[in-house]
Formats: structure tokens, sequence, C-alpha cells
């Protein structure tokens, strides 16, 4: 619950500033909360699947609070994902250099299809 509210409290959503009112009000949080409630449940599912340590920072020992919540999490897989699919190619062409780093190159790949049928 506390990182929900760390999200929200810190999202940077500055809602008052946007001047709306109204229905318009209404359908902005509308949206907002869809938006937050997507990111979370996909970030829930990435860490079910541990696939968490390939998004983000997993959390120290001596740490009270978790470093990044489901809703971060769930933003940055599919920021993760597409940034795999942007990079693959020169990705295998240094594995071609360095052959004995293609078992972590293999697992990052699992784990990029495991998130993808999370997204």
């Amino acid at each position: 619950m506390k990182n929900r509210k760390r999200d929200i409290k810190s999202g940077g959503y500055q809602i008052d500033k946007t001047l709306v009112h109204g229905d318009r009000l209404i359908s902005l949080l509308l949206l907002i909360t869809l938006a937050y409630s997507s990111a979370f449940f996909t970030g829930e599912k990435i860490q079910k699947k541990g696939q968490i340590k390939y998004v983000s920072r997993v959390k120290e020992k001596n740490r009270y609070v978790k470093r990044h919540s489901y809703f971060y999490i769930g933003l940055h897989g599919k920021d993760w994902v597409e940034s795999l699919d942007f990079f693959e190619k020169i990705a295998e062409s240094l594995m071609s250099l360095s052959p004995h780093k293609r078992p972590n190159y293999k697992r990052s790949d699992r784990a990029a299809t495991l998130i993808k049928y999370t997204l």
C-alpha cells in the first residue's frame, strides 16, 4: 500500500494545474486510473513470473521500502522489451565477439519473451 501512495504522490500528475472541471475532470481521472491500473497489474505479473531483475534493480538487504513499485516495473517492462528489439542486431554482433556471454543473452531473451506475454 505504501508503494501505491508513493506512486500517486510523486507521480507528477499535477491535476490541479490542468484547470479542468466537471465531466472533463472525471474523464481525466478515469483515464489516469486506467493507465495506472494497467501498469500496476503488468508490473505485478512481471514480478510473479520472476523476471523483475531484468526490468529494475532488486531490493537491497537493508532497505526498508522496495526500490521500485509494480507501477514502475509495469511501465519500464515495456520499455525494456522495446529496447531489446531496437538493439537486437547490435547485441548479436557483440555476442559474436564474446561467445562466452551467449548464455546471458539467451537468458535475457527468454525473460523478454515472458514479459512480452505479460504485456
